[in-house]
């Protein structure tokens, strides 16, 4: 053992180090991310859940018992709706988590002491976002409509609730894990796959040295680009129809929409991904920096886009960079499809911002080919 020569290696690594400063900056920065992610972003307890409110008897009873749900920080009141078909619908385009029905005769039915019920309808095809939401419902009502009951009304403030709040778990009442991961792991293995595989095509192009030749071509950029995407297109769809059929014959997982449109989205999908790795190709000198372009990519999208955690449950800013990332959407159409049977209408509204990204990340693509070109 020389520690000569072991202090001229060491002594290499560290100017290797400090001359590679984009390696540098990700060695940095992906720690960083992680403790900003897990320290303020992750909460595996919702707060703030919105819920949709369809009221038909205007009594305290029901104005204390909605002041209770607020009150308990569990639920928000962001949509006061005329009848339950308008809160179905929210609750199937995923504006809503909860639909709150309560009958006409709700107040005349509990001063006589008949015990009525109101509805809460939950979308339950993430069991994490409502289940503790739902495990406190029953004493939110207990607690907040008894302060109503005094006087004449005082005999009917017993142990129990004087009403029942009927809980219905929309899309997944069992509530199944395997219902709403599986799903999502179509968008997860799509998005880790897509990205790294056409940031590594450029960049191995470009250290084999058959770069230049590709450039001497008269082929132009976005010839270049659509050539090498297309390819990664079909590969995406077998890995997509490999899951599908996992989810079918392993855990049950329902399909009840349908199948075209879930593939028209899974063409939008896989392009926005092989555009961002496009772009990234573009960026990374070589095929280690493109590895950590992706995986700087891949663990916001993981952790913001609502597959591990509740999407609802982060604060707001967390949300809003969720809300630019295609995974978010992408796992919304997938299981507002296969779980809820979402059509065409509920889709779009989570498709365009896909196609936004890939049309802002293709452009992006094409303007540094361009200076590559040059």
């Amino acid at each position: 053992m020389s520690w000569a020569r072991f202090m001229a290696v060491l002594i290499k690594e560290l100017r290797q180090v400090r001359r590679d400063r984009f390696t540098f900056a990700m060695m940095v920065g992906v720690p960083i991310m992680q403790l900003i992610l897990f320290g303020f972003a992750i909460n595996g307890d919702p707060k703030n859940l919105p819920l949709a409110l369809v009221v038909a008897d205007q009594s305290p009873f029901s104005r204390s018992f909605v002041a209770g749900l607020e009150n308990s920080n569990y639920f928000r009141v962001t949509h006061q709706v005329e009848s339950a078909a308008e809160a179905d619908e929210l609750l199937a385009i995923g504006k809503v988590q909860f639909a709150l029905v309560v009958p006409p005769d709700f107040s005349r039915k509990l001063m006589r002491g008949e015990h009525p019920a109101m509805l809460l309808a939950a979308d339950a095809s993430d069991p994490a976002a409502t289940g503790n939401a739902l495990a406190a419902i029953n004493g939110i009502g207990q607690r907040a409509v008894g302060r109503e009951l005094y006087g004449p009304l005082a005999s009917l403030r017993p142990v129990d609730a004087p009403f029942e709040v009927r809980v219905q778990r929309r899309y997944n009442p069992e509530g199944l894990t395997s219902y709403n991961v599986v799903p999502g792991l179509i968008g997860v293995i799509l998005t880790m796959t897509m990205v790294m595989m056409t940031s590594l095509a450029m960049t191995r192009e470009r250290e084999r040295g058959t770069m230049e030749n590709l450039l001497a071509t008269p082929a132009r950029p976005f010839e270049v680009m659509l050539g090498k995407i297309v390819p990664y297109i079909l590969i995406g769809y077998v890995q997509v129809v490999i899951v599908l059929t996992a989810a079918r014959l392993l855990f049950n997982v329902p399909m009840v929409g349908s199948l075209w449109l879930l593939s028209l989205a899974l063409i939008v999908f896989i392009a926005a991904n092989l555009a961002v790795g496009f772009t990234f190709s573009t960026i990374a000198r070589n095929q280690l920096q493109a590895m950590q372009l992706t995986f700087f990519f891949f663990l916001p999208s993981m952790l913001l886009t609502g597959f591990m955690f509740p999407f609802r449950g982060m604060p707001g800013w967390a949300q809003s960079i969720g809300e630019l990332l295609p995974l978010t959407h992408f796992l919304c159409i997938v299981r507002g499809i296969m779980l809820k049977g979402n059509g065409i209408t509920e889709v779009a509204t989570h498709l365009w911002p896909i196609v936004l990204f890939m049309l802002v990340a293709g452009v992006v693509a094409l303007k540094r080919y361009r200076q590559t070109v040059d």
